[in-house]
């Protein structure tokens, strides 16, 4: 035993799920954009600063899916809130997003909507009367998961995504985990202790998450040994997923990988200090690469950005001569 006096979560008042009030259901979701209504957007942009730099994260990305190259959305928790996950998942069915990388956050409201079709409740109510995460569902499924996923050698996102598909979850179709578990697309999900409200959740074995999200950081870091000409999009995390970006990079490129025309963009409302050095900045020094920074509301502009690169696959033929867009090369300013 320690020295120091630890918290008894054992005796945490643990209620359930219908008893909880919750801001957002699955009802609200958006609906992938028509890529013409997408195309007419795009073309409809002045050629300066945003409008530049749109087009070409769009061309791209479409460039990096025809030359079979990696395409890394990494999701933060706010968009899943939003509802955007309906054209995230239209990429991942279009073979356009080849990894899916979580926070906790993220993870947990998607497994919410699959399970519940609704999440995210009042922190600040709750929170004043001990109730802040106190759900029996969440935590009880996540944690069993993610046991019975240590055991079979998963990581995170393959234990919760694989649960997800094993039983009866009615909104299954608009999971992210669940999606990609179908697909075979690497899901990963990235975890500090204590940022998520299933860590204190009295089934939470600490040596079951930690073996499961170090796998998924192995994981990660062997996606990004073929990052040469890959994109790497963060959409909405500020701290944790541009922190273990940077160092699974780091990793990548200490085994050998080639950083060269790699694309990476900061979707957010607002551009945070991490996001824009350590994803924007840092990474892009090699030939070729480019670092963008796109600022606007998740639940505006990623709707945009989805249907953008769908009609764009649309619109252009595939060839080896093909960039995907009209403005691919420029530099915007």
């Amino acid at each position: 035993m320690g020295r120091y006096p630890e918290a008894d979560f054992s005796r945490l008042a643990i209620g359930p799920a219908a008893e909880r009030p919750t801001k957002v259901r699955v009802e609200d979701f958006s609906r992938p954009l028509d890529p013409r209504a997408a195309r007419a957007v795009l073309e409809s942009l002045p050629r300066q600063l945003a409008g530049l730099a749109f087009p070409e994260v769009v061309a791209r990305v479409v460039r990096a899916h025809r030359a079979s190259r990696p395409v890394v959305a990494m999701c933060g928790g706010h968009v899943v809130k939003v509802g955007v996950s309906p054209c995230l998942l239209a990429l991942m069915e279009h073979g356009v997003i080849t990894h899916l990388a979580m926070n906790g956050a993220a993870a947990l409201h998607d497994v919410e909507i699959a399970r519940m079709g609704r999440t995210s409740e009042d922190v600040e109510a709750h929170l004043h009367e001990g109730r802040f995460g106190m759900v029996d569902e969440t935590g009880d499924f996540m944690n069993g998961a993610m046991l019975e996923g240590a055991r079979r050698g998963e990581g995170l996102g393959e234990c919760w995504g694989r649960a997800l598909n094993e039983e009866p979850a009615p909104h299954r179709a608009r999971s992210l985990v669940a999606a990609a578990y179908r697909l075979s697309i690497p899901a990963t999900v990235h975890v500090a202790i204590g940022t998520d409200t299933v860590h204190h959740h009295p089934r939470c074995d600490g040596a079951a998450l930690g073996e499961t999200a170090m796998r998924d950081f192995r994981i990660l870091a062997r996606t990004l040994a073929e990052v040469r000409g890959a994109v790497v999009l963060n959409l909405g995390s500020a701290v944790l997923l541009p922190e273990v970006f940077l160092k699974a990079l780091s990793v990548a490129r200490n085994l050998g990988a080639d950083l060269s025309d790699l694309t990476t963009v900061n979707f957010d409302q607002i551009q945070h200090y991490r996001p824009r050095v350590n994803v924007v900045e840092r990474p892009t020094r090699a030939a070729g690469a480019r670092g963008y920074a796109l600022t606007g509301h998740h639940e505006i502009l990623i709707p945009l950005f989805a249907g953008a690169v769908l009609a764009e696959l649309e619109a252009t033929p595939a060839s080896p001569h093909t960039s995907g867009g009209r403005t691919a090369g420029s530099r915007g300013t």
